[in-house]
């Protein structure tokens, strides 16, 4: 027979027989791979499907899941439901799972998987695992039974995840996680905080209070038609309100408890400063002085005072700490003496601007316009500061103080003039101007590189931080305007996020204020740009009627704050010291900043009667 060849003279027939064999090869390989699968099968419904990952010890085969239902593709095992196979833990019958492959290990832990939420929800690392998800689904009564006990015991738990070790999941009970942080709120009259806000419009002799109470406080919501704020979030907060603000953002706080021998703390929601803003112009001592005896007094009759004597009490004062530091017992003196009782000094005192020459009470933010509800809002807000254009070197907002010898606010208005275009002045006056006006305030802040930060009527300034909540670089000119001030909430190291021009050079004309502002370098700016942007989160309070996910915001900070100083107290009762200072209360300013007394270059600033 004649073979037939092609172009290079090969048989045909040889290359057909050849290819007539790789079919048959082919065949075998596809029935081979068939019977292991279905061999593979029957394997991944037995105990060892941890085999099948890479992984043969038996031991840890045993605790993983193998029927249909998933999490992470990984089921709950089937023995769970049977004690003769599996034995639960008995305290909360925690679950191990681990999983190791040859890229390295990939640890994933439960802490009692069967800990349903009461929504029926629970996070099982990063994704949602409804309660149907995580029975088995071999309809077994008694393992149904056993599910749905443990949920019911266990619902309480929470989990929590670890930053730092993103495989380390965890769920912790809500008792865990509030220990050493219970706070107790004292029930106290009615007359001490609700009925002051019906009574809104007799809170203040200029202002009508009741519209910037409404919201929890913060105020009527801001429109935004020269879009200078974010979508959501924003109102009309008057600076002294922070004592509603604050009690509203404490009813949402997550370790309330109301037995009050658990707490860690207790609160005292009266709003001093709110009480005492109705008498502080034309009333007597009496007048201003009425609530302040009232409330300690009802206080110190109550059994939670003679635990520590008070020491574990806090309370928020909205107003600066001169408004109750009366010296006198005359009628022509400011203010009422609440901060000055005995009972006073024993408990926290918070305050918008605190005495560097009294260790009784703690500075605390001035409430901004920006009240987020999602941390969202806060990211978008501080990349948009991040972008903004700053067009002007600096700025300045305020008025002058002619009958303040020590003030330098006219040599700064003048400085500021002589600047021209790299200076914006929004000099404001006593009748209504746009210094009131949030949408001017925060545009011309937008719009800076720095912001002048100098003392006023007292030491601090809201403007402090309406300028960081802009992205614009605060520059102060007294250590009592920030840096001795809000000390949980602003860094130690103060250059990092503002500059600090001596109110001695200013007010001698030795120091050109623009001159050194332009003398610092372009990527020093930015820095402290980006610190002063990394700040807004500590210096803004939430929206009472939302919470946080991620971010601790001022209430969040001043809470940890005050948990820490009365545990510290608590500590040196039991072990007998003596919780008196062992130095003079006037230079406590200088031991809460530096933790020493020596002499340092601020004192001539922080003298008495340099205020």
């Amino acid at each position: 027979m004649r073979a037939f060849r092609d172009n290079m003279g090969r048989p045909f027939m040889k290359i057909a027989a050849c290819r007539n064999q790789s079919w048959f090869v082919c065949a075998s390989f596809l029935l081979w791979f068939l019977l292991l699968c279905v061999y593979h099968s029957q394997f991944m419904v037995g105990k060892n499907l941890i085999a099948l990952l890479g992984n043969h010890n038996p031991d840890i085969a045993d605790n993983v899941a193998k029927d249909s239902g998933s999490v992470d593709s990984v089921s709950l095992p089937k023995e769970i439901t049977e004690s003769s196979s599996t034995k639960l833990r008995d305290e909360g019958h925690h679950i191990n799972v681990v999983f190791n492959d040859r890229s390295g290990d990939f640890n994933l832990r439960t802490k009692d998987v069967f800990g349903i939420q009461e929504h029926g929800i629970e996070n099982f690392g990063q994704h949602s695992v409804s309660k149907k998800e995580l029975e088995p689904h071999d309809h077994n009564d008694q393992a149904r039974d056993l599910i749905e006990n443990e949920a019911q015991s266990d619902k309480n738990l929470v989990e929590s995840v670890d930053p730092e070790e993103h495989i380390d999941e965890r769920v912790e009970s809500t008792s865990d996680s509030c220990l050493g942080k219970y706070i107790y709120v004292h029930d106290i009259p009615s007359k001490f905080y609700k009925d002051l806000l019906q009574k809104c419009g007799s809170l203040s002799n200029w202002t009508n209070m009741c519209d910037f109470a409404s919201n929890s406080g913060l105020g009527p919501h801001l429109p935004n038609f020269e879009r200078v704020y974010s979508n959501t979030g924003w109102f009309s907060t008057n600076q002294f309100l922070l004592e509603v603000i604050f009690h509203n953002r404490m009813k949402q706080y997550n370790c309330l408890t109301k037995d009050s021998s658990q707490a860690s703390a207790i609160f005292v929601p009266y709003y001093a400063g709110l009480d005492v803003a109705r008498y502080l112009w034309g009333s007597n001592m009496f007048m201003r002085d009425s609530g302040s005896l009232e409330i300690v007094k009802w206080l110190r009759e109550k059994p939670e005072w003679n635990k520590m004597w008070g020491r574990d009490h806090f309370m928020v004062a909205g107003r600066i700490t001169w408004d109750f530091r009366r010296w006198t017992d005359t009628d022509s003196e400011w203010g009422n003496k609440l901060m000055l009782l005995p009972e006073s000094k024993n408990m926290t005192m918070l305050t918008i601007e605190s005495s560097p020459w009294n260790s009784n009470d703690f500075a605390i933010p001035y409430p901004t316009y920006f009240h987020p509800s999602k941390d969202n809002e806060v990211f978008q807000w501080q990349n948009r500061m991040r972008r903004q254009r700053r067009r002007i070197l600096f700025s300045f907002a305020g008025g002058p103080r002619p009958n303040l010898q020590s003030s330098i606010r006219n040599e700064i208005i003048d400085q500021c003039r002589d600047a021209r275009r790299k200076c914006k002045l929004l000099e404001c006056t006593s009748g209504p101007d746009k210094c009131h006006k949030p949408v001017f305030v925060m545009k011309m802040f937008q719009g800076s590189v720095f912001c002048l930060q100098p003392p006023g009527d007292s030491l601090t300034r809201r403007s402090i931080f309406d300028s960081i909540l802009a992205g614009c670089i605060p520059v102060f000119f007294h250590p009592g305007s920030a840096y001795v001030q809000y000390l949980w909430h602003l860094p130690r190291d103060y250059t990092k996020y503002s500059v600090f021009i001596p109110a001695f050079d200013i007010k001698n004309g030795r120091v050109s204020i623009e001159r050194i502002l332009q003398r610092i370098p372009r990527q020093k700016v930015v820095e402290m740009r980006e610190e002063v942007i990394k700040l807004i989160p500590k210096v803004i309070y939430a929206d009472p009627s939302s919470r946080l996910e991620t971010l601790e915001d001022a209430f969040d900070i001043v809470v940890k704050g005050v948990l820490e100083r009365v545990d510290t107290i608590r500590r040196d009762m039991r072990e007998g010291k003596n919780t008196s200072f062992d130095y003079a209360e006037k230079v406590s300013w200088k031991y809460n900043l530096f933790g020493t007394v020596e002499e340092h270059e601020w004192d001539p600033f922080l003298e008495r009667g340099q205020m």
